[in-house]
């Protein structure tokens, strides 16, 4: 086949794609229009009085006092003492 033969058919394929695809949306909107009806007619049915909350109270949490993380107990460091100076007793 030529190649004008395939195009004429890939475009006659794609007008019939795009036909079945518009026909295709417009009974997806037809549903939908009828699926906001069904909802529309039944909300004023189901529709009920709303009761008010009385107010409750609020209890105070009681406060606990934080735990204190244990301290780590460092060894203090110690100081070498400086010889005492030799006192030379003499006789």
């Amino acid at each position: 086949m030529s190649q004008k033969k395939l195009v004429k058919q890939l475009m006659k394929k794609l007008d019939k794609l795009e036909s079945d695809r518009e026909k295709l949306i417009d009974k997806l909107a037809n549903a939908l229009e009828k699926l906001d009806k069904k909802e529309t007619a039944k909300k004023p049915a189901t529709k009920k009085g709303v009761a008010k909350k009385a107010p409750t109270k609020k209890v105070a949490a009681k406060k606990m006092p934080a735990k204190k993380a244990p301290r780590k107990k460092v060894a203090a460091k110690k100081v070498p003492k400086a010889p005492a100076p030799a006192i030379d007793a003499a006789p």
